[in-house]
């Protein structure tokens, strides 16, 4: 497998030069264009790619969970086999560091291998069973059901991880484990890497002996050819990490075709931190130390930066707003994924510093491609009369809001749109911090898809209890996790079987279990 970048897409296991206009990557850290020429794909050309994936579909559920498994690990193995060019290519995408590329290339193998892993020990169909009783009146049929995939999946790259959430990232190793083939929109501000990760699927595809419709990759700019590719009859459920109005448009395009199909779509959070006195008194200092990191890293350009600081009015808030600017005051601008994320995060820091009733604890020096960090400050009431302060800024700037009291802070939080996180800093022993998080935590449960206390929301953590997802518009559908293995229940749906012979049952739900798989046997979690 070559590591030269060719500016090509993938269709059909094989290396395509699209049909419409050229276009090139962008080196964000050297403000310049850099090549090859990479030409987007046409309306034909997308279409071909989602009827190779209808075509592959039948065959490629078909296949046992460990043939898929190994599929998944080959992915993994692959991408490795790609080594420097990888995250050389990356750097120069992206204007990333090479120790984050080098994590969060782990991270993409990482959670291939825990799809692997979720396939090899089959509980992720969810058998059930529930045996006939012809005695009873009236009599009961013998009822097995499963999960199966839904059909292909359209994937769109994102912009800020272009390894762990893009061409064989996250959405892409759920949808595969799941059984679903794969058409990827490579994002146009990493296109060499999104071709280079594309050639290693594709690789292991043909390791495998897979169709070869399993796995596409698209190439282009606009938002053309994602339209084209979701309404195609052939697609039946989208993954998209995004802006708002990206994941908005996809979401109107898929629900106005004949046969509506869902759309994942992970869009705008601001993460709000609740600072509780007890905590704020015993280690203000020390918090504003974490936050001014958490928000900073990726230069803020993390879907979990800490954008929202809550806290009751008063000498130790005071102290924690001095801190907090203190330890961002010496970060230094960095380098912004595009010149049009860059732009956005200046037009936002302006639009909120402008804000009636806001003041700016500290704003850095931001321009062209580079980001730096900026704190504002409000109060409680003027937060609440204004929705235009609770807006996501993409990049490293916070809002810290003092509230008169409790009870003005969680109007606050009730005022909040769906979020990704929040967070509590409390301190365990003290009962007042306590009881005012019991107060907040109904709320937080109905606003956010996970509660961190002590901590902060940056860094995700790929497992099986990890939800990343919340209401809307955090995420298109809070109900889900783009992160963790229940993952993979976005892109399933669950078939009955009645009274189907035994040979015409699928494995995991025949007599008797001969792989052991943990089952629900007439109510009751079994593996016989």
């Amino acid at each position: 497998m070559s590591n030269n970048i060719q500016g090509l897409s993938l269709i059909g296991g094989q290396p395509v030069r699209g049909n419409g206009k050229p276009f090139q990557a962008f080196d964000p850290g050297r403000n310049e264009a850099i090549g090859p020429d990479f030409h987007a794909v046409d309306a034909a050309q997308v279409a071909e790619a989602c009827v190779l994936a209808g075509a592959a579909f039948d065959a490629y559920r078909a296949t046992s969970d460990h043939e898929r498994a190994d599929f998944l690990d080959q992915v993994a193995a692959q991408i490795l086999a790609l080594g420097d060019a990888l995250v050389e290519r990356a750097m120069a995408e992206t204007g990333l560091p090479r120790a984050r590329l080098e994590g969060e290339r782990g991270r993409t193998v990482n959670q291939l291998k825990l799809f692997a892993e979720l396939l090899r020990e089959g509980s992720w169909q969810d058998a059930r069973i529930d045996t006939a009783l012809p005695t009873r009146t009236p009599p009961r049929p013998d009822l097995r059901l499963r999960f199966v995939g839904v059909g292909p999946v359209a994937v769109f790259g994102a912009s800020n991880f272009p390894l762990a959430f893009s061409v064989a990232g996250g959405d892409t190793a759920a949808a595969l484990a799941a059984g679903c083939p794969v058409v990827v929109k490579a994002h146009s501000a990493h296109p060499g890497t999104s071709e280079l990760v594309g050639r290693a699927v594709v690789e292991a595809v043909r390791q495998c002996g897979l169709p070869a419709g399993v796995f596409a990759l698209l190439t282009g700019s606009g938002h053309g050819i994602g339209d084209t590719l979701v309404r195609h009859p052939a697609i039946q459920a989208v993954g998209f990490t995004g802006s708002r109005s990206g994941g908005l448009a996809l979401m109107a395009a898929a629900a106005a075709r004949p046969q509506p199909i869902p759309v994942y779509a992970e869009m705008s959070s601001i993460n709000p931190v609740v600072l509780l006195p007890g905590a704020l008194t015993a280690r203000g200092a020390d918090i504003a130390t974490g936050f001014a990191a958490s928000l900073t890293m990726g230069v803020g350009q993390f879907c979990t930066n800490p954008g929202l600081v809550l806290g009751l009015a008063g000498p130790d808030l005071d102290r924690f707003a001095q801190a907090a600017a203190e330890a961002l005051k010496p970060v230094a601008a960095g380098t912004m994924l595009t010149p049009g994320i860059a732009g956005a995060y200046q037009r936002g820091e302006e639009q909120l510093a402008g804000q009636p009733g806001v003041e700016a604890l500290l704003r850095g020096e931001s321009g062209g491609c580079q980001g730096a960090p900026s704190l504002f400050r409000t109060t409680g009431a003027a937060f609440l009369a204004n929705h235009a302060m609770s807006a996501e800024i993409f990049g490293p700037a916070s809002l810290l809001v003092a509230c008169r009291d409790l009870d003005e802070l969680l109007a606050v939080l009730e005022g909040l749109e769906g979020q990704l996180t929040a967070t509590l800093q409390l301190q365990d022993e003290d009962e007042a911090d306590l009881a005012a998080a019991r107060r907040l935590l109904p709320t937080l449960e109905r606003k956010v898809g996970r509660i961190l206390a002590n901590g902060f929301p940056t860094g995700v953590e790929v497992s099986t209890a990890m939800v990343h997802g919340g209401p809307f518009p955090a995420t298109s559908d809070g109900r889900s996790s783009s992160v963790g293995t229940a993952a993979i229940q976005r892109f399933l749906r669950p078939v009955c079987y009645q009274n189907l012979p035994r040979a015409l049952l699928p494995p995991v739900l025949r007599e008797p279990n001969e792989r052991g798989v943990w089952r629900r046997r007439d109510g009751a979690l079994t593996r016989n």
